[in-house]
């Protein structure tokens, strides 16, 4: 092979697998670690929306107030306790614990609250209130009427906070350097959306196991017992491969260096919670991120809801609802993996972090105008829907599927990298308090700022799509904001990313000058 061929090849081997062969030890065991992870976060997304919107008396009008009344208190106490329990337990012993009581409750839904879920309901309570309140109220009748579904809903939305967001991205964050994230960080969210290509099938083929069972029974409940099934198991997998890493890639020292961690911690002193939210509000750089993750969580959660609310009619039935929910997953899975191969990792390396931050926010805001476009305005267009040969209806819960695939997408392969990135620069005091308030309270936060929205609308105009109009509007004000922080932020990354390269580069030529006068030091003394 001529050194042109070699050439080219390699620039195009760097292209499609920026990785070296001796960084595979730590690469794919994270792949798998993210993987597994994502699996069951894809699993508890789609059973918790299923259980939720087909539920008696609930549909889409249930989300906003759960998210505001349940998920929000759920996410600061689960903060609270976590930021205490991080300064008693060591990182191991607070992932394994953290990981068990999720897989402890899962389990217990479903073979105790589900089955006995007539038991548990207060449904003569729930009816009562039905007839007092106003029409707006349904929602939180229906939350507090199917109270152990509202629990697992809770329980889904955490371990996409905590598991995705605070466990692994904080061990990931930990554990890699700047120059290593910029090639595996993609790497990493690819095993995630990998997975969704495994549980979307899985979630399709136990949400039709109904067409083969005996009339009387309740195909519904089988299929919740396989998918927790399925979450207990992988989450014992997790734990298996965190033990793994610990024991064979954090005692590498090509990989990691415990000692440069314990002086980083060394040079800041624990604080308080109370501390730590307010060195938050005196940071401008963290605040920029709060806003980028709150931003994003009531631009999605707007969108997702009214979608939601098409879904329902078109899938009253919650195996036909989950079923339907796992092609979305699989078919966003690949595109995700496409975005990621030939998009995600080389727009950040070529263009820079900015322009990663950036394409977000753009890809929801052209969507998001085109799906609240159709939605409104589709009655008008009643007579050309005929022609195509669907309904009203379908044609909006496609338009929704679409936008949401793209938006996914683009948040899977953009977003939460050039997010997790912009962590890096910080010391660990700001790493530690900083990402646990941000993405355990903040997610939960912008999506219940969502939900206070749209809640508020339901209270005033009766229901969802008597409020579509005005939540179309509000989301175009927020993109635009998160649009302005996104900019901000790229400009603070790349002189902290500078002053931090610097920085290392002083300290290695520090040493490299220490080690020369102690070599000089030893030879004079071996001479005399």
């Amino acid at each position: 092979m001529s050194e042109t061929k070699k050439t080219e090849f390699g620039k195009w081997r760097s292209f499609l697998w920026p990785v070296h062969n001796f960084e595979l030890k730590k690469l794919l065991p994270m792949f798998f670690l993210f993987f597994f992870i994502n699996f069951n976060y894809t699993i508890l997304r789609d059973t918790k929306d299923a259980l939720i919107v087909t539920a008696p008396g609930s549909g889409a009008e249930t989300l906003p107030f759960l998210k505001v009344w349940a998920v929000l208190p759920m996410a600061v106490l689960f903060m609270i306790v976590y930021s205490k329990l991080s300064n008693i337990f060591s990182k191991q012993k607070l992932f394994y614990s953290t990981i068990s009581l999720f897989i402890g409750y899962f389990a217990l839904f479903a073979l105790v609250f589900y089955p006995n879920r007539e038991f548990f309901h207060p449904n003569d309570l729930a009816d009562k209130l039905q007839t007092i309140l106003p029409q707006g109220f349904s929602g939180m009748i229906s939350m507090l009427r199917n109270w152990t579904f509202s629990l697992f809903y809770v329980m889904a939305e955490l371990w996409g906070s905590v598991a995705i967001s605070l466990l692994f991205w904080g061990f990931a964050n930990d554990i890699t350097k700047v120059s290593e994230s910029k090639r595996f960080y993609t790497l990493f969210g690819l095993g995630a959306n990998v997975a969704m290509l495994f549980s979307g099938p899985a979630i399709i083929y136990f949400s039709k196991m109904q067409k083969g069972l005996a009339a009387g029974i309740d195909a519904w409940g089988i299929t919740i017992n396989y998918m927790v099934g399925m979450v207990c198991l992988s989450g014992l997998i997790i734990m298996a491969i965190y033990r793994w890493i610990d024991k064979n890639v954090l005692t590498d020292s090509r990989f990691y260096d415990p000692n440069e961690l314990r002086r980083v911690k060394k040079e800041k002193p624990k604080m308080s919670l109370k501390e730590s939210f307010l060195f938050l509000t005196r940071s401008k750089y963290i605040g920029c991120i709060a806003v980028l993750v709150i931003a994003y969580g009531i631009a999605i959660n707007l969108v997702e809801v009214t979608w939601k609310g098409q879904l329902k009619l078109q899938y009253p039935n919650g195996n036909d609802y989950q079923a339907f929910m796992g092609q979305f997953s699989t078919i966003t899975g690949a595109i995700t993996i496409f975005m990621m191969l030939f998009v995600g990792g080389n727009v950040t390396r070529r263009f820079g972090w900015k322009v990663g931050a950036l394409i977000t926010p753009i890809v929801l805001l052209v969507t998001g105008v085109g799906f609240f476009s159709f939605v409104i305005f589709r009655d008008s267009l009643a007579g050309m829907i005929a022609l195509l040969g669907t309904t009203p209806l379908m044609l909006a819960v496609i338009f929704g599927t679409a936008q949401n695939i793209m938006s996914k997408s683009a948040k899977y392969s953009l977003f939460d990298p050039t997010k997790e990135m912009a962590y890096i620069p910080l010391d660990q005091e700001s790493k530690v308090k900083g990402k646990a308030a941000i993405d355990v309270v903040g997610a939960r936060l912008g999506k219940s700022g969502g939900s206070l929205i749209q809640q508020g609308l339901i209270v005033t105009f009766g229901s969802l799509g008597a409020v579509t109009p005005y939540i179309g509007g509000i989301l175009l004000v927020i993109i635009l904001g998160w649009i302005f922080a996104a900019n901000s932020l790229g400009k603070q990354f790349t002189k902290l990313s500078a002053e931090k390269d610097e920085q290392a580069k002083l300290a290695a030529e520090s040493i490299s000058t220490e080690a020369a006068v102690k070599s000089n030091v030893e030879q004079e003394v071996t001479t005399s």
